[in-house]
């Protein structure tokens, strides 16, 4: 049992957190070793002079961040390293699975094609700048202009000035997070939100709050409520039908949660990158809070996956801290890949192949409407997956390994979700990720699981 115990002098609200984030800082600092007991729930609350409830949930937010292991019958302890989370896809396709794991735009030989025949072009148009120089500013002044174009087609009219280039989204999210959030603070996010947030806000010592949500995406009291008990630095948002349950945000929404962080001052950061493939498109919530708003697009979920490249609009007063995060995190965007991307901008090769998505998906929506029928599955005409909350009874690792055992390889909804509360087991299939005959008969696997009973697979040995 450890020596070390919490100030109770030092608790804010919520006590769950702080208490939590005393535990947090001890174990960093060493004064809680590697393998070290902690108290009893129980034992806790009574020197602390608070509830039970308070410390389980504190000793939970421990678990979720990989400090502390809980053991039935013999206590929590600190762990002896934390945790690296699994991601939701298949590091590696495996045999005769069929893959609706990963999330990926429908891609035919037509894309391999595209991307050959720009590759060709590249050898022949390869700009000095993009081969030879060290400065990002020397390199990216034309890509920067062409960028301006492609997101006003996402509903932004930007000054290339606060467009950075990036490769791809998840730089970008990483360069945003570091330019609003400085190790320590919290940003809030939905309660279902991108899988990578976890962990990314976990090793920049962010904390991430979820947030209660309903049918239209996060709910503007939540946010509210979050931002008066505590200090929230910026909140992550996905409204445009990327995000885990392929909701649409109505543009009241978008309006209410941007009031909200402009009441309290917050950063918002907007992943956007499906952009201009959703139909009959809102304006970004970077359209309504462009003072405050790091706004970010791709181009891998609606062309092709091999054009890693991003686009990251920073706001006036974040244009410094960006440039500067970026360069020490990535130095700056692959200009070959970048030459590309801005080709297929002015050409029109990039929307073509919007156009092109958005038909394949259609056709994969067809399917997945007639496979999962009578299931209550939440999707959109224009979403890359399907979310489904699993029916009554229905364990979501269970539900999961038998799929895989079955052939068929989908996303476990626990590794999208930020909070606890109001939770229900789900998964995430995709359904550009494979053929449309492979689909069809995963989706029919999963279909038939989840209409079935929730019995435990016996295995032969």
């Amino acid at each position: 049992m450890t020596s070390w115990t919490p100030d109770i002098t030092l608790l804010s609200r919520p006590a769950y957190l702080s208490l939590a984030d005393q535990f947090s800082r001890a174990i960093q600092e060493g004064k809680l070793q590697t393998g070290a007991r902690l108290p009893t729930h129980r034992k806790l609350a009574e020197e602390l002079q608070l509830s039970v409830q308070t410390v389980s949930r504190a000793y939970e937010e421990l678990i979720r961040r990989g400090l502390v292991t809980g053991e039935v019958g013999r206590g929590s302890f600190v762990q002896t390293s934390p945790r690296e989370p699994d991601p939701p896809y298949l590091p590696e396709r495996l045999g005769e699975l069929i893959d609706l794991s990963i999330l990926k735009p429908v891609c035919e030989q037509l894309h391999l094609e595209k991307l050959r025949q720009a590759f060709a072009w590249l050898a022949e148009n390869l700009p000095a700048s993009s081969a030879l120089s060290f400065r990002p500013n020397m390199v990216f002044p034309r890509h920067r202009n062409v960028a301006a174009e492609w997101l006003s087609r996402c509903g932004l009219a930007v000054s290339p000035l606060n467009v950075n280039l990036t490769n791809g989204a998840t730089s970008a999210m990483t360069v945003a997070l570091m330019s609003v959030a400085p190790p320590g603070s919290t940003v809030a996010t939905e309660a279902v939100s991108h899988h990578t947030l976890v962990p990314l806000s976990s090793y920049l010592g962010i904390h991430l709050q979820g947030l209660a949500i309903d049918d239209d995406g996060m709910i503007p009291d939540a946010l509210d409520e979050a931002c008066r008990k505590g200090v929230v630095r910026a909140v992550f948002l996905q409204p445009s039908v990327i995000n885990p349950t392929a909701t649409l945000m109505s543009a009241e929404r978008r309006g209410a949660l941007a009031e909200v962080a402009r009441r309290h001052d917050v950063a918002i950061i907007e992943n956007d990158i499906l952009g201009p493939l959703v139909e009959g498109r809102l304006p970004p919530v970077a359209a309504l809070a462009p003072e405050r708003t790091l706004y970010v697009t791709s181009f891998t979920k609606i062309t092709v996956p091999g054009l890693r490249i991003g686009y990251l609009v920073a706001p006036d007063r974040y244009v410094a801290a960006v440039a500067n995060r970026h360069l020490v995190s990535s130095w700056m965007a692959t200009p070959s890949i970048a030459e590309i991307a801005m080709r297929w901008v002015s050409d029109g090769t990039a929307l073509e192949l919007v156009n092109w998505q958005r038909r394949a998906l259609a056709a994969r929506q067809r399917i997945a409407a007639q496979a999962l029928a009578g299931l209550a599955y939440r999707s959109h005409p224009q979403s890359l997956h399907a979310w489904l909350p699993l029916p009554e009874g229905h364990q979501e690792d269970a539900f999961v390994s038998q799929a895989r055992l079955r052939g068929v390889a989908i996303a476990p909804g626990a590794s999208f979700r930020t909070a606890d509360s109001g939770w229900r087991p789900a998964v995430r299939i995709s359904l550009g990720s494979t053929t449309e005959e492979e689909l069809k008969t995963g989706l029919g696997t999963v279909a038939s699981l989840a209409l079935g009973d929730p019995e435990a697979l016996l295995l032969a040995i």
